[in-house]
């Protein structure tokens, strides 16, 4: 049975369509990676992922390997996700990372990548997933079986899309490539790290996925926490990821007094602008007609609140931009 959720939903998140596809993706996407199932329980999963769905966002994204153990990350969405309409969802899986002893509990053959994808539905309680992703690229294994085993799944209908992560741009072209000389179902959408302080992607990957058709979803848009106001007084606050998961050293290795600095001048930017820095952090992504959603991890339903409200304010002015460029420039 589902549950009752707003009317409104649909009537301010923005959709954007996923490269050349038919699919159309919200602007802001909501994923479980280290939250639901791992340092989060079953009952924060089930507020977020309900506050999310009535804000509009429609496009849940999961791993394998995500959860504490991992796997339990999609236990815990699965059970929440059938009180949910499925038709009006986009839920997104991936297999690369490892997951079982032995050699084919990890990377990207055909036999782990069915595999995989066998288990993460009967996980979830899933018929198919909407978008099934080579989680990352595979050194030794021939891109024709990788994308091979992406092609069978949609052949047999437990994917509708397939989708790849952490690809380079050079490793991208080449798995167009084979998707397109072997006529097997194309890459609807990439999963790259972005964000103000890793801008890699920008001469690597963009023009590459831009010039194919494909939609782009960044992950940590955030750059897990340091594109908030979290640690910009110097203490790690007492619920976040860094004090319960990561520790101290994490953000030492991470926030330099240089990056802090930059920061504190980028946080007050986002206040000149009316938003938080991580509103504006996500705005900066949202801006390239390339990027289809930003993919946030979210904690509390005041996090998913704040992120969506990021769409309150996309445009910015050239000044602002040249700004930023200033303090978190492209490397």
């Amino acid at each position: 049975m589902t549950s009752s959720f707003a009317q409104d939903r649909y009537d301010t998140m923005q959709y954007r369509r996923c490269g050349r596809s038919g699919l159309l993706l919200p602007a802001i996407s909501l994923g479980a990676w280290e939250t639901f199932g791992g340092y989060r329980d079953a009952e924060v999963a089930k507020a977020c992922l309900f506050r999310a769905f009535d804000l509009g966002i429609t496009h849940f994204d999961l791993a394998n390997n995500y959860g504490t153990p991992p796997g339990n990350a999609e236990i815990v969405c699965g059970h929440v996700i059938k009180e949910m309409p499925r038709d009006e969802l986009i839920i997104s899986s991936k297999a690369g990372y490892r997951m079982w002893p032995g050699p084919y509990g990890e990377w990207g053959s055909r036999k782990y990548i069915i595999a995989s994808c066998d288990q993460s539905l009967k996980r979830m309680g899933l018929e198919y997933f909407d978008i099934f992703y080579s989680h990352r690229p595979d050194p030794d294994t021939p891109l024709e079986e990788t994308m091979g085993a992406l092609d069978t799944l949609v052949k047999q209908g437990k994917a509708l899309y397939a989708g790849v992560s952490s690809y380079s741009g050079k490793t991208f072209n080449a798995a167009v490539r084979v998707t397109e000389s072997r006529n097997m179902a194309p890459i609807t959408i990439h999963q790259p790290y972005y964000n103000m302080l890793g801008r890699g992607i920008e001469s690597d990957l963009l023009p590459h996925t831009e010039a194919a058709g494909t939609g782009v979803i960044p992950f940590c848009p955030l750059a897990s926490g340091l594109l908030t106001d979290k640690y910009l007084g110097g203490d790690i606050p007492a619920e976040s990821r860094a004090a319960e998961k990561w520790g101290k050293e994490w953000v030492a290795n991470n926030l330099t007094p240089e990056k802090r600095n930059a920061l504190i001048q980028l946080n007050q930017l986002a206040k000149e602008r009316g938003q938080t820095l991580a509103q504006m952090a996500l705005a900066w992504i949202l801006r390239l007609p390339g990027v289809t959603s930003a993919l946030i991890g979210a904690s509390s339903v005041k996090q998913v609140e704040e992120n969506v409200a990021a769409l309150g304010c996309l445009a910015f002015s050239d000044a602002e931009l040249r700004r930023i460029d200033e303090l978190a420039p492209a490397r």
